[in-house]
């Protein structure tokens, strides 16, 4: 759910999806040439409160709302299980498409069963375009992110009643990435921005059209200016760490490196926290994958090292960054993670797995460092080289040279007028 919507509704909403609030702006204003429609899942508890006006239709629970003079559609979907197709939601998404007659159908992400359900009612196969994120069907590939195989197999109370441990967590990812091949196959359109999700979408599809577009950050992230002297130092910034494909746990074992050195060195970790653990109540919502990082923090001694920060919204995300010496991303397996563009529109020097389509937001050693994934020894010695504050013959150091480069190729990569006029060549070509 978009902001706009979001606040309209009074319901809480995720602010990471830039282009599509600022394609809203553009409609909102009259400033696009096209019609906009927008759908977007509650929860059915959710659906039944808003006001709107209920589709017509057998089994239909979708309602229309007009938001700033943009017809939006709510349709029911439980978020808390994507790995469960929901054949229901098909109903829902014939009546919208009944209701709005699009031209076009562009779906963003293949992450949950909304996108199944609305190319299967859609009967123009060549008429959809998918916005690829990442592709499930790769992440249950490498999801258990090296990890032991007890904590592979260890299952605590948590995980035993939401039936959610490590190994069932993967069949979910597994699910998931049988319904984004489906979905795949029955999309005539494909956008994305690296060679992994290319060479991807094409061994699965290789009759669709792809068409390279750059992403849009959000706003917020197109003014500030990381600087050595008012960042923290030996501060490292991992954007989320709540499941093994994260690298959460890489990140604790190059900690453990640097601390000899740098004895001040710190952690500080954003998103949803799976280390609470000093009540009951928290003990028992333990997952495996927090019991494996607590096991690491007590081995090594890290407890003062580590600062969890919980959810952030985009303006605290801004400000950690600014704050941060390194912004680390040590995933197993990313497309084109946003944190790393957010990172590089700010300026903050980047340390990151060499992993899927991050080599091509990275240049190693102009505009970021790469380490091998899993690599802790080398993901260490790219922190400390990005700590090192030997000044070069440009009165630079390493970290300030890896700055600039940065910021003057996100302000490229992501510029969001350039991306618009691209996203409207795109529609241009697969309509006329």
């Amino acid at each position: 759910m978009l902001p706009a919507i979001g606040q309209e509704l009074h319901l809480p909403y995720s602010n990471r999806e830039g282009w599509l609030s600022g394609i809203f702006e553009r409609v909102q204003k009259k400033e696009a040439p096209f019609e906009l429609g927008i759908c977007f899942p509650l929860g059915e508890a959710q659906l039944a409160q808003i006001g709107g006006s209920a589709l017509p239709g057998e089994g239909c629970s979708t309602k229309r709302l007009l938001i700033q003079g943009i017809n939006c559609y709510a349709f029911a979907e439980n978020l808390n299980t994507p790995e469960i197709y929901d054949a229901r939601m098909e109903a829902d998404f014939k009546a919208i498409m009944d209701d709005f007659q699009p031209g076009l159908l562009h779906i963003f992400g293949t992450e949950f069963p909304h996108t199944l359900a609305a190319v299967r009612v859609f009967p123009h196969p060549d008429q959809i375009l998918i916005g690829i994120q990442g592709l499930c069907s790769e992440i249950a590939k490498v999801y258990m992110a090296g990890l032991p195989d007890h904590v592979q197999k260890s299952v605590t109370f948590r995980d035993l009643v939401r039936r959610d441990s490590i190994r069932q967590q993967q069949q979910k990812f597994i699910r998931r990435g049988e319904n984004e091949i489906q979905a795949l196959l029955k999309c005539g359109n494909i956008t994305g921005r690296t060679r992994f999700d290319k060479e991807g979408c094409a061994s699965i599809n290789p009759g669709a059209r792809y068409y390279p577009m750059n992403e849009t950050m959000r706003p917020e992230f197109y003014t500030g200016k990381w600087s050595l002297t008012a960042c923290e130092e030996h501060s490292i910034f991992l954007g989320q760490g709540d499941y093994p494909l994260k690298g959460m746990h890489f990140a604790l074992e190059a900690l453990v490196l640097l601390i000899p050195k740098h004895s001040g060195a710190k952690l500080y970790v954003a998103g949803n926290s799976i280390l609470g653990h000093g009540t009951l109540k928290e003990k028992l919502k333990l997952p495996a994958y927090g019991k494996y990082l607590l096991s690491l923090i007590k081995k090594y001694h890290l407890e003062d090292s580590i600062i969890l920060l919980g959810k952030l919204n985009a303006e605290e995300m801004k400000q950690q960054f600014l704050k941060s010496s390194v912004f680390l991303c040590p995933s197993v397996l990313e497309n084109s993670p946003n944190t790393v563009g957010e990172a590089q529109l700010l300026g903050v020097p980047v340390a990151a797995s060499m992993t899927g389509g991050i080599p091509d937001m990275i240049e190693d050693g102009k505009d970021g460092l790469l380490f091998p994934v899993g690599d802790v020894k080398e993901m260490a010695e790219q922190i400390e080289t990005l700590w090192n504050r030997t000044k070069g013959e440009n009165g630079l150091c390493f970290a300030e040279h890896i700055s600039e480069g940065a910021r003057r190729k996100a302000r490229i990569t992501h510029d969001g007028e350039a991306n618009y006029l691209r996203l409207l060549e795109i529609y241009d070509k697969i309509l006329f």
